[in-house]
């Protein structure tokens, strides 16, 4: 009730406001001014508000406020000028009363039917208070010179009020559709780390298959031997087969959340290389770097399973602004060679040493520490060969003639192109 209120008090207060600005195009009291079209904005843009009642409403308090500035600015006794401008609030009842009767409202979707219709509403109602003006004892010079004035104005007022509606409309949207983007975005994301989750999930429930395997083979040995340690075998095989069950239902659950199809709606991949560098460079600003990023994509793919990919260039290029110390540069480009789809990061930060190459792949290698002195985890570069390993393809770093790091990744295209156990890619 009380946004409502607040409603019809911004539309009375910019009627009356704008209502001063004004021509006179018949000599006398009657007027055009741009308070119709903050009006006619109003009931378009605040479609709560009731239509009848704002229109009597903005009618009365556009009326006594011209005859409180006729009093102050004036001097006018204020009977004479509550008789010049009564007429307007027949104006306003017209309008509302037609724009009510028309629905007015279901014609935003279509604005040059909904400015035409303003602008007949707008004549009408100006007729309606020209003859209450000429029962009133003002008439107008000419009827028929009046009513083609009366159009003109309708229509220029009008269609102002329509395309301003429009433009604050397509803005409205725009911030709607960038919102949704970068929700979009953080679920892409959210996604890419289960994803990686899902991927070690994998290898541990291969491992614990081998394990239980392993174990039962034990068992049967030791049995076959009349060990007293048979039993004890049997014990670890099964309850290895229970972990091994466990870690199924987590990646069932984990795989029906990367899977949703509204999070993970087809992506090319100029618009996923596009992803990785947003991302980043709001991880370079959180870390208080200046790098500049370059994106350069020659392919013409499409992807409705992004996450491997994401996952990978995710932690080269995150890598990359964890190895420049304050500022650098940043470049991720795609290509085709052959039958190969081809990824580079570049960047111009620390280097990685000659010797230190060999070892960098390795899990639990890493040569960045925390303000602790503590080690990272070491799998990141890991964790993204083995991904590139399970769709056939390669990572290594290139050697560079400048103090540049460069990673180069390559998968091949009918990889990239299958729908079973990893990507889907289309062309566009």
């Amino acid at each position: 009730m009380r946004e409502r209120l607040l409603l019809l008090l911004i539309i009375m207060l910019a009627t009356a406001f704008f209502g001063e600005m004004k021509v006179n195009p018949f000599g006398g009291t009657f007027r055009f001014s741009l308070g119709i079209a903050a009006f006619f904005f109003g009931l378009l843009w605040f479609q709560s508000v009731p239509v009848l009642l704002i229109g009597l409403l903005t009618g009365a308090f556009t009326m006594w406020f011209r005859v409180g500035l006729d009093i102050v600015a004036y001097g006018t006794v204020w009977q004479e000028s509550l008789f010049i401008h009564l007429p307007s609030v027949f104006y306003y009842c017209s309008f509302t009363l037609l724009f009510q009767i028309v629905s007015a409202r279901r014609y935003v979707e279509s604005p040059v039917l909904l400015g035409l219709i303003g602008a007949t509403i707008d004549c009408a109602s100006n007729l309606v208070e020209l003859w209450v003006r000429e029962i009133s004892g003002v008439a107008p010079a000419s009827w028929g010179e009046s009513i083609l004035v009366l159009l003109f104005f309708g229509a220029l007022r009008s269609f102002f009020a329509v395309g301003l509606y429009n433009s604050f409309s397509i803005r409205q949207v725009r911030a709607v559709g960038e919102v949704r983007q970068q929700e979009l975005e953080r679920l892409r994301m959210i996604n890419t780390g289960l994803y990686e989750e899902t991927f070690y999930l994998r290898k541990s429930m291969t491992q614990l298959e081998e394990i239980t395997r392993e174990s039962y083979q034990l068992y049967r040995q030791l049995l076959s031997s009349e060990n007293t340690e048979s039993s004890r075998a049997l014990h670890i095989a099964e309850h290895v087969h229970e972990v091994k069950k466990d870690s199924q239902r987590m990646l069932a659950g984990l795989l029906k959340i990367i899977n949703q199809k509204e999070l993970a709606p087809q992506l090319s991949i100029s618009e996923l290389c596009g992803l990785v560098i947003r991302a980043n460079q709001k991880y370079a600003e959180m870390m208080g770097k200046r790098i500049q990023f370059t994106g350069k994509c020659d392919v013409n793919l499409s992807t409705s399973q992004i996450y491997e990919l994401l996952s990978v260039l995710n932690n080269l290029v995150a890598n990359a602004v964890e190895a420049i110390p304050i500022e650098g540069k940043i470049e991720l480009s795609v290509g085709f060679d052959k039958r190969e789809i081809i990824f580079h990061v570049r960047d111009n930060g620390a280097g990685i040493l000659q010797e230190d190459r060999e070892w960098v792949f390795e899990l639990g290698y890493t040569t960045k520490y925390d303000r602790e002195g503590k080690p990272s985890t070491g799998i990141g570069l890991t964790h993204a060969k083995g991904i590139i390993h399970s769709l056939d393809g390669t990572l290594r770093i290139m050697h560079e003639s400048e103090p540049i790091t460069h990673f180069e990744v390559r998968i091949p295209t009918d990889q990239l192109l299958r729908e079973e156990g990893g990507l889907c890619f289309g062309f566009s």
